[in-house]
Formats: structure tokens, C-alpha cells, sequence
């Protein structure tokens, strides 16, 4: 009776070829997390060079905890690093639109009323103000933003 052919392990240049394929999609759809496995196929694919007996099983294992740890790596870079924005408000609709002067809509009380931000309309809630008021918005509870009137300038 023969004995069945082992299956070869992947070569280490399919490792270093999958590193390559991710670090390129990091680049094309960043995300900040492709990288990690890119550092894991990587570091794979240099010790399947220097272990070349490696089995699959193995190489699979190995490339999960090193995901695993470039992860790890990569998440205490970023809290010990943090990236600056240029536009720190960007993602957060709400606190930029503080200091907003926007006109009411609806009656606004501390029960509710709309005021028109930009095209669209969103539920607000201050001081009492009639539709046609000019308001400031001063921040936001949940969906609701909360405004004050304008000082009024004295009369001369």
C-alpha cells in the first residue's frame, strides 16, 4: 500500500504576495485595519522562508496570532499617537452646527418647535420664540437642538 502525497504548504511568496495585495487595498480603501493583516502575511511569509516545512495548518494558526498581535500593536500606537484631524467635527453634524444662527420654523418653547437649518428642518427646543425669530443653536439633546434667542442690540 502507498502512502498518500503530502500536500506542499503554500510558498513563502504567496505569503509575501498576500502582504503586498493588502497593504495596496489599505491604500485603496483605507480603513486602518488591512494593514494589520498585511504586517501578519508579512511576518508569515519570512518565517515560511526560514521554516519551509511549516504545514498549513501551522502557517494558519501562525497568521492569526499574528494579526492578532500587529492588532494589539496597532491599537496602543493609536492611543498613545492619535491622529490630528484637520477637521476634528468632521463625522459630528451636531457640534458644528453650535453657534449656528437659524430661523424658527415652528413655534419654539421648552415643549418643542422646528427650526430651518441649511434646506432641512430639525426639532429644537429654548426659550419661547415665534415662527420668523432668528435663534442661535447652543448644542443638541440627542436629535433635538437646543437654542436662545439672539441678544437684541439697543435702540439708539
Amino acid at each position: 500500500m502507498r502512502c498518500p502525497a503530502a500536500r506542499p504548504s503554500p510558498p513563502p511568496l504567496l505569503w509575501l504576495i498576500a502582504a503586498v495585495a493588502l497593504g495596496i487595498a489599505e491604500l485603496v480603501v483605507p480603513g486602518v485595519f488591512l494593514v494589520f493583516l498585511a504586517v501578519a502575511a508579512a511576518i508569515m511569509g519570512g518565517l515560511t522562508l526560514l521554516f519551509p516545512d511549516l504545514p498549513l495548518a501551522g502557517q494558519l494558526l501562525g497568521f492569526a496570532g499574528w494579526s492578532a498581535v500587529a492588532v494589539l500593536i496597532g491599537r496602543r500606537w493609536y492611543q498613545d499617537f492619535p491622529v490630528e484631524s484637520a477637521d476634528p467635527l468632521l463625522n459630528d453634524r451636531v457640534a458644528r452646527l453650535v453657534g449656528e444662527v437659524v430661523t424658527v420654523v415652528e413655534p419654539v418653547s421648552d415643549h418643542g418647535g422646528r427650526v430651518r437649518v441649511g434646506d432641512g428642518e430639525w426639532s429644537a427646543r429654548g426659550p419661547d420664540a415665534p415662527a420668523g425669530a432668528r435663534v442661535r443653536i447652543t448644542g443638541a439633546t440627542g436629535a433635538t437642538l437646543c437654542v436662545e434667542p439672539l441678544p437684541t442690540l439697543p435702540q439708539n
